[in-house]
């Protein structure tokens, strides 16, 4: 296991050197000067000049990726051309409140979505399944800003129970959380329902009812844990997209997190925050699936059983 783990998080290391040589090739290309952006239209043609040989804008492409990539691989992400500061340091110091709204969108989104996926199956083809499903459609085809947008309208400007912006307690990430959550909440939902109708029919869950067990710890111990994996990796790639995903969110609510940093970012044309902020959540995604990964060891023995054999076949 620990031989896998290893190989995985060596994996990473050229994953993010791809992603960082698109983001920067991207960067390079989009159209919009940076410089003029930072010194304004009445800058002369000296200043500008000057500005990009401070920037190192002047540089031929190759020469610019070549620094880049060996600043990336001393975890150095560049000083921000507009503000001046680190962005390594400034995703650190963000990164905590993007992580509390994802980790408490996930959090909702499982503890909500999971029984009503596991009810929806129980009850398949009957009107409270019909209900749902069409609920879960009506909400994953929502857009998280227009939700953002009405929940503001509802609960600060009409009836002013909850802040409309702002991070500075837990009761601000209440309105961000449901706004971020109802889309994966109803693709976990029809999965939890998929996954259980296959279940739920199978040989070893009559026998468990033939043995006089009761409709919930047929359900919660026998039938659920068998079908947890495909529940595990959504909720793993929906985790790692709302790490990365939450920008229009933070943006609608001022939460001061890597995605509202990034939003900045892309407006000024501060290159270093962009491709910085993209490689910060390339990583954190990549880790949430390994993560994952390791998780499945734990839900099903076969599957730690194989990484057992091949870290042991690679020892012989």
């Amino acid at each position: 296991m620990i031989r896998y783990i290893g190989k995985r998080l060596l994996q990473m290391i050229p994953i993010l050197i791809i992603v960082a040589i698109l983001i920067f090739t991207l960067m390079s290309l989009v159209p919009g000067d940076p410089v003029q952006i930072m010194l304004g239209d009445n800058a002369t043609a000296e200043q500008m000049a000057e500005a990009r040989a401070n920037l190192g804008l002047d540089k031929p492409f190759l020469v610019r990726l070549g620094s880049y990539l060996v600043n990336i691989l001393h975890l150095d992400f560049g000083n921000s051309y507009t503000q001046g500061t680190a962005v390594g340091k400034e995703l650190l110091a963000r990164f905590p409140k993007t992580l509390t709204l994802a980790f408490f969108s996930i959090v909702f989104t499982v503890v909500i979505g999971i029984p009503i996926g596991i009810q929806c199956a129980i009850n398949a083809n009957k009107l409270s399944d019909k209900i749902w499903m069409f609920l879960t459609m009506l909400g994953n085809s929502m857009p998280g800003f227009w939700l953002a947008l009405l929940l503001v309208i509802l609960f600060s400007v009409k009836l002013n129970l909850l802040p409309s912006n702002g991070d500075s307690s837990l009761k601000y990430f209440i309105l961000p959380v449901i706004a971020n959550s109802i889309g994966s909440l109803a693709d976990i939902a029809r999965q939890t329902r998929s996954s259980m109708l296959e279940v739920i029919r199978s040989d070893f869950v009559v026998t468990a009812r033939s043995k006089g067990l009761s409709e919930r710890d047929v359900i919660w111990k026998h039938a659920l844990p068998n079908a947890l994996i495909p529940i595990i990796t959504l909720c793993g790639s929906r985790f790692g997209f709302m790490l990365g995903g939450t920008v229009i969110i933070e943006s609608v609510f001022s939460i001061a997190g890597i995605g509202t940093y990034m939003v900045n970012g892309i407006n000024s044309r501060d290159y270093p925050i962009v491709q910085g902020s993209i490689i910060y959540i390339a990583f954190i995604f990549a880790f949430i699936m390994l993560i994952t990964d390791l998780i499945y060891a734990y839900v099903d023995p076969r599957i730690k059983a194989q990484y057992v054999k091949a870290g042991t076949k690679r020892k012989k």
